[in-house]
């Protein structure tokens, strides 16, 4: 009997959905303050304590639905191949600062301070915090990857991006 309340307590388990967090969206209303996520693997990524290059800002008239949020892109075709596998494209930690998750906390994260890293997108929130970061990558996500789940179900940050204004997506 004992096993079989074993078995009936972790397929209940397994049945329910698991709660993900709210992604991070800023006073332009869409993810990522507007810019395409996947574009972010179209450009060309710069070496550890360089500035990457700017994101490329998404459509209003592009736009997909994921985690709660709009999302916009710079092409039909890009927000085609976001809709195959968002999980793939959508930043690390719902949008929010990676390295800000790797210290236990929930701040916004700025669109053009990105790298991506073992095929993952991760974003921070300034260029000082970049520095940080850039001292020891794997470190840090393996400190945020650790931190996620303990924090993930908060509410996302309502703060605004530091040193950083977005004018949303491109209007047509």
């Amino acid at each position: 009997m004992k096993r079989f309340a074993l078995t009936l307590a972790a397929t209940m388990a397994f049945a329910v959905p698991a709660f993900a967090g709210d992604q991070y969206v800023d006073g332009t209303g869409f993810a990522v303050s507007g810019y395409d996520v996947v574009a972010y693997r179209d450009l060309d990524q710069v070496a550890v304590g360089q500035s990457q290059p700017e994101a490329v800002r998404g459509r209003a008239d592009i736009t997909a639905e994921y985690n709660g949020a709009t999302w916009a892109f710079s092409t039909e075709e890009n927000r085609d191949k976001f809709l195959e596998n968002p999980a793939y494209y959508a930043p690390q930690f719902d949008g929010h600062c990676a390295y800000g998750v790797s210290r236990g906390g929930k701040v916004p994260a700025n669109p053009n301070l990105w790298r991506i890293v073992d095929d993952k997108l991760y974003l921070n929130i300034t260029d000082v915090v970049v520095g940080f970061w850039d001292e020891d990558i794997p470190g840090n996500i393996n400190l945020a990857d650790g931190n996620w789940p303990g924090i993930e179900a908060d509410a996302a940050s309502t703060s605004v991006i530091p040193k950083f204004t977005s004018e949303g997506p491109v209007s047509n």
